[in-house]
């Protein structure tokens, strides 16, 4: 098969494509190799595109490959797909959108059959709803929860939405063996025999196809800069130097130059893009520019300290901010900041092993963030965010759905219910807008009642948001024709540890001490009733 360019502006191009090496063949070889696939059946493709120079140079090769076929052989239809977990670095979310913007032009320019589209979690899946809504802790490499609900799920329901539509669907990713050795192992483990497809690890009816899975990240760059890569002398050997001359860059084939995406890398060579999350075998990508910028896997963002370091001065309240979260999952300050009661109302203790049986420690574990520090970190991401707003009117770090959604994971809270109410009036005070906030029922124990309530309860020895609680539970459910449950939701509240971690370990260890005891007790006993049965046999045997 044959490229059939039919412009003048890439007489150059099918020129460089005969001519240039990639993993050991030409880049012609590599095209012919896409449309002979594309050609093979009716499925269709879904591109993964972070907008990095992997998924570039992916998106570039596939879009070159069907431009190179007649109209009558583009036959299907190419779906580039990018996830926007609403946390992106705000740098990249421009770029991004500027490239699926031109992708899209282009493609209906030149009659190519490819569509741009950007997934984003649920609202109640987001960073900011899980993290300041819910109190989950800022994520670790042992507790990513983010990955699941940001990234997999988004472009998993787009995925299998259009395997309902299709039957099967090939996704189509910039993941290259030279990455890293995991990486490498994971494109050959899922490798079908006899064909470059392999099958999708979670997804039925979806193959996973990786066209670049052999190139070099210089490779990469040539495909997306021509030939614009020199070889120099030094005292260490040759060594390749690419020209960063904005003149002397090729056109994308949409149009656009990708100098842009070049300056994103640049003096950042150990840094690179956040790939395409399809399943959980992806590493964390906090190191990379093309991550979150809240990601607190890693123990410092390089990458956004490299866009600071080359000028990106308006960036230094987000790297505050994230190194502030960052700080909070220290195992020295965790209990500073979370609670010491878990979601499901109980407070939970470590526990170890000792000649096989578990044996409960003093220590205990940690769980959601307190309601005062999400005030404290919802009023500083506020802020930051006004001040932002001056610079660029359309950065947005927080969605107004998503404030919606907090105030209601505040408000049923289940450890401290916020019967305040304060959300709408740290957004009026930080930011100074007043959005449409529906009334809420649950808001009705005033500093009056509050006040009465904090009396009685000490009086008796109780919890007064315990008391709060219950009666919250009882306004709920008045009027209810059938209360069914009630008695059992009132047995969960009162079984809820409401004591501080003081008081609860203080019992725990007096119930420790007195099972012991007991232990020592039944040992003794034990002993005794052994030492009369041996006397029993022996007056048996005379």
């Amino acid at each position: 098969m044959t490229i059939q360019f039919k412009d003048n502006i890439y007489d150059e191009y099918i020129e460089f494509s005969e001519t240039e090496m990639f993993a050991g063949r030409t880049l012609s070889h590599s095209i012919n190799d896409v449309q002979n696939l594309y050609l093979s059946d009716n499925r269709p493709w879904v591109i993964g595109y972070s907008g990095g120079k992997d998924s570039s140079a992916v998106v570039t090769l596939i879009y070159l490959s069907l431009w190179g076929l007649s109209e009558e052989q583009r036959h299907k239809p190419v779906f580039v797909v990018a996830s926007d977990t609403l946390v992106e670095t705000p740098k990249v979310v421009d770029h991004v959108n500027r490239s699926l913007e031109a992708i899209e032009r282009g493609a209906k320019k030149h009659n190519i059959p490819i569509s741009c589209h950007k997934v984003v979690p649920k609202t109640k899946d987001t960073f900011w709803v899980n993290l300041l809504g819910k109190g989950y802790p800022a994520p670790t490499r042992s507790f990513r929860w983010c990955t699941e609900r940001m990234k997999i799920d988004p472009v998993s329901s787009f995925i299998k939405e259009k395997v309902s539509e299709y039957d099967e669907v090939i996704v189509v990713l910039g993941s290259r063996m030279q990455e890293s050795s995991s990486r490498a192992q994971v494109i050959m483990k899922h490798k079908l025999d006899g064909t470059v497809l392999a099958k999708h690890t979670t997804l039925a009816n979806a193959y996973i196809y990786t066209p670049i899975d052999t190139w070099s990240v210089d490779e990469v760059w040539k495909s997306l800069r021509l030939c614009k890569l020199q070889k120099t002398e030094s005292p260490s050997g040759v060594i390749n130097k690419w020209i960063d001359e904005y003149d002397l860059e090729w056109d994308a084939p949409w149009g656009g130059k990708n100098l842009t995406l070049w300056n994103l890398y640049r003096d950042s060579s150990d840094q690179g893009e956040c790939p395409m999350v399809i399943d959980e075998s992806t590493p964390s990508c906090g190191n990379s520019r093309f991550g979150c910028w809240t990601c607190t896997v890693v123990t410092k963002d390089r990458a956004m300290e490299s866009l600071i370091q080359s000028g990106e001065d308006w960036m230094k309240p987000l790297l505050k901010f994230r190194n502030i979260l960052s700080r909070t999952t220290s195992p020295k300050l965790k209990k500073k900041y979370r609670s010491h009661i878990r979601r499901d109302g109980r407070m939970a203790f470590k526990s170890l092993r000792e000649d096989g049986e578990r044996i409960l420690t003093d220590d205990f574990t940690t769980g959601p963030y307190r309601l005062k520090y999400r005030k404290y970190a919802l009023r500083l991401l506020l802020s930051i965010q006004k001040k932002l707003a001056s610079i660029d009117k359309s950065m947005e770090l927080i969605t107004v759905p998503e404030l919606y959604a907090i105030r209601e994971e505040w408000i049923k809270d289940p450890n401290e219910p916020d019967w305040d109410d304060s959300l709408p009036k740290i957004v009026q005070d930080t930011i100074g807008i007043n959005l449409e906030w529906k009334s809420h029922n649950s808001t009705r124990f005033g500093d009056d009642a509050s006040e009465v309530l904090e009396k009685v309860a000490n009086e008796h020895g109780l919890s007064s948001s315990m008391i709060k609680k219950l009666i919250d539970l009882e306004f709920n459910m008045s009027g209810l024709s059938r209360r069914s449950g009630i008695f059992k939701s009132i047995g969960k509240l009162v079984q809820q540890d409401w004591e501080s971690a003081e008081q609860i370990m203080n019992e725990n260890l007096a119930m420790r001490q007195n099972q012991m005891q007991q232990s020592r007790e039944l040992k003794g006993l034990e002993e005794d009733l052994a030492q009369l049965n041996s006397l029993l046999n022996l007056e048996a045997a005379k």
